[in-house]
């Protein structure tokens, strides 16, 4: 299985602390917050990573991460030129990819403890995708699941009403199928490729799986919400608890 992390944007919401860099490298705990998702790939023995950044903030993110030795990992860099959402971030990964399962990873979000458990399935699932969920108390801010009893019936990106507390994270899964669906979604309103629309595509075939993510989860894109990243890491000095959830940490 491969790596993605997607570090692009302007980071508005958060400026203006990124008026002079990008937000993935802002300091969250003691380390700056991209680290926590490569954190999360390599506690899930994911080495090959790519990083998917824009073209002005690109110099400044290799600077930081170098090739990948300090983690005991292989980066590879690539530039998304124009914001046009996730979905278009991440066909630019398709070559990357090669045909493996890939897990991907908004650089934004910060998870507590290691999401490995949920690749180890998702590596025996084999075909499809996979979401992770968190409940969360301001819905209309994200991509919503509607559930029934045993399955996820839709996602529905930011909704007025929501019909769920269940946040779609920004981690997701995917076989090598994911390409061809962007390839074949239209463009939202805003001139983007949205993940949520590759996601449906996934859930009418029947192929889109879902865990509820345990531990602390934020997405750390507002000033409030980067806060509460600070606080999380700070009390893991951060670390990421283990899968089994015991005392060993990475």
């Amino acid at each position: 299985m491969k790596g993605i992390i997607l570090a692009g944007g302007k980071g508005t919401r958060l400026f203006p602390l990124t008026k002079n860099t990008n937000k993935h490298l802002l300091p969250v705990g003691k380390e700056p917050m991209i680290y926590n998702p490569i954190k999360q790939l390599i506690a899930s023995d994911i080495r090959d990573i790519m990083i998917i950044t824009s073209r002005e903030n690109m110099g400044d993110v290799v600077n930081v991460l170098g090739s990948g030795e300090e983690f005991g990992c292989d980066f590879t860099f690539k530039v998304q030129e124009k914001p046009r959402g996730i979905a278009n971030a991440l066909s630019l990964a398709e070559n990357f990819a090669a045909g493996h399962l890939i897990t991907v990873i908004l650089g934004d979000n910060i998870v507590t403890r290691s999401i490995r458990p949920y690749i180890d399935k998702f590596k025996k699932q084999k075909i499809g995708a996979k979401v992770l969920l968190k409940e969360v108390l301001n819905p209309h801010h994200f991509g919503i699941a509607i559930l029934d009893e045993k399955k996820l019936i839709s996602i529905e990106e930011k909704p007025t009403l929501p019909r769920s507390n269940y946040a779609v994270t920004g981690i997701y899964m995917y076989d090598n199928n994911v390409f061809d669906i962007i390839r074949s979604i239209p463009t939202s309103p805003k001139g983007e490729y949205e993940i949520t629309s590759a996601n449906n595509v996934y859930i009418d075939k029947g192929k889109l799986t879902y865990d509820i993510l345990d531990g602390e989860w934020t997405d750390a894109g507002t000033i409030e919400s980067y806060r509460i990243a600070n606080d999380m890491l700070y009390k893991i000095n951060n670390q990421i608890i283990d899968g089994d959830y015991d005392e060993y940490s990475i």
